[in-house]
């Protein structure tokens, strides 16, 4: 087969770096091959001074190597590398127990096999959706340090951003163009040029319609693959741009919308895109082939958010005052009535979902109902300082009234600062977050049992936070934030510092 032949050069042509935390269970013994005239001998060697001063360089071949994988290839090495560090922390587990005997230490092999098996089978059902981490109640207050720091600047209002799967690297994008990637542990950015017009060209992206306008770079939407290879972003331009993320380079434009590209979603573990527009149409695209699969239609009205978990299922918000839930391999849609325009939306699992509306509330939703099981209204009410409160005649404030979720009856509330723009959930998780322009982040407990959302904490954000994204382990917590909302120019907080901003999570 192709795969064997290519995976038995691989290992002929570069092997791994010993290491002592690899177990030889999963790790053959390392060979190096001697450069030089002596024929194609391999010997056991350990990496030496004299080797690296022959101009050898581990890293760039690791590189190169990864750039010439397929795409099972890339699974392979994932799976592998996963299975690793379950191993290593399973003997980790054992590193302080005494000596064991040969039928103890049978034994103790086959708890750790077993134990193995079992944080494997947690992993899938929580990826599946089918088991929940409950972290919303052991969230705690946030120190007195701990705020949002500004991690990544930009000159423009940051319109999405995204996290790698192991949490490690972040992707954002802002209405000026500027994409670029970034270390989430020490903030150092790497940004990505755009080619000339005639490379976009090249790269099947239509030339403007008014030959004597210049292509627009406004991003409203980026989406990043499982693998980290490949990123796509959207815009004003109605392409869907690929994206390499080794590179930094353009490598394809997909044209298909006759509106901006106005959301981004890969679906989980495969290199199928999803991406929604203003002209009402969600595309699926095949990233690995470079081909466009499927069209689906539904929307009255512009379609603002996109989202998609490992089913073929994507869930989608518009402005024709619906969220809708389509089935692609079925070819079935489900359409669930809002009570307003719904800004944005995310799944919790597959048969739940929250979304946020211009009102400023946020519903919770199942599939088995037409309408939100709860609506947690003003949830991002706008409050009024002092000065800005109306008075009456004697120079008295009039009493707002306090609704549920502890924030009372501002005079503001219609104003875009109170706009639910983003939500994000963390992954198989009862977590979650949303944001608008009225200066803080709120952290929410979906509780499934009595269908309702409660909220849990503030955190102070000054700007419109046009996206969120959750670390997969819940140690942190990311927010796009601007002067002005994602897509419009209809609010402006000039307080406000374009980039992306990160805030720490702690738990018990």
């Amino acid at each position: 087969m192709k795969y064997e032949s290519r995976k038995k050069k691989h290992h002929a042509k570069k092997t791994p770096k010993i290491s002592s935390k690899n177990d030889p269970f999963f790790e053959p013994t390392p060979k190096r091959r001697r450069k030089g005239g002596g024929g194609d001998e391999d010997l056991e060697s350990l990496p030496s001074d004299d080797d690296n001063a022959s101009g050898e360089n581990p890293a760039a071949e690791e590189e190169e190597e990864k750039a010439e994988e397929t795409v099972a290839e890339v699974k392979y090495r994932i799976a592998r590398e996963y299975l690793e560090r379950i191993q290593n922390e399973t003997k980790r587990m054992e590193e302080d127990e005494e000596e064991y005997g040969d039928e103890e230490r049978e034994e103790r092999d086959g708890c750790r096999d077993s134990l193995v098996a079992d944080i494997l089978k947690k992993g899938q059902l929580e990826k599946s959706g089918r088991l929940s981490r409950f972290l919303a109640s052991r969230i705690l207050k946030p120190e007195p340090l701990d705020e949002f720091r500004l991690l990544v600047k930009h000159r423009q209002s940051v319109t999405s951003v995204a996290l790698s799967e192991d949490d490690a690297r972040g992707f954002s994008a802002s209405k000026d163009g500027y994409i670029v990637h970034w270390d989430v542990e020490s903030g150092r950015s790497e940004k990505y040029l755009w080619p000339s017009e005639d490379i976009l060209i090249s790269h099947h992206a239509k030339a403007p319609q008014n030959p004597s306008a210049k292509r627009s770079k406004h991003i409203l939407a980026l989406a990043v693959s499982y693998d980290g290879r490949y990123l796509a972003t959207g815009g004003l331009d109605r392409h869907v741009h690929l994206w390499d993320t080794r590179t930094r380079e353009h490598i394809q434009a997909f044209h298909g919308h006759r509106g901006p590209v106005s959301c981004l979603s890969f679906r989980q573990e495969t290199l199928q895109l999803f991406s929604g527009s203003f002209d009402r149409q969600i595309k699926l695209w095949n990233v690995e082939d470079r081909t466009h699969m499927d069209t689906l239609h539904g929307h009255q009205s512009e379609i603002l958010t996109i989202d998609c978990l490992s089913k073929e299922r994507i869930l989608t918000a518009g402005r024709d005052r619906t969220v809708q839930l389509y089935k692609v391999a079925d070819g079935k849609r489900l359409l669930f009535r809002a009570p307003s325009s719904s800004e944005c939306c995310c799944f919790i699992k597959d048969n739940e979902f929250l979304s946020g509306s211009d009102d400023g509330s946020i519903e919770l939703w199942s599939v088995l109902r037409k309408k939100p099981i709860h609506i947690m209204k003003n949830a991002h009410t706008h409050l009024l300082t002092d000065d800005q409160l109306p008075k009456d005649d004697d120079g008295k404030r009039p009493n707002g009234d306090i609704k549920e979720n502890g924030f009372g009856k501002s005079l503001g509330g219609s104003s875009a600062q109170s706009w639910v723009s983003s939500v994000a959930v963390c992954r198989s998780s009862d977590l979650a977050a949303s944001g608008a322009g009225n200066g803080v982040v709120r952290l929410w407990a979906i509780q499934s049992d009595n269908r309702s959302i409660q909220p849990l904490l503030n955190y102070p954000l000054v700007g419109f936070v046009n996206s969120l994204a959750f670390a997969k382990s819940g140690r942190f917590l990311l927010a796009g934030v601007g002067q002005e909302p994602r897509l419009g120019r209809w609010g402006r907080e000039p307080n406000a510092r374009n980039g992306v901003a990160i805030h720490p999570i702690r738990s018990k």
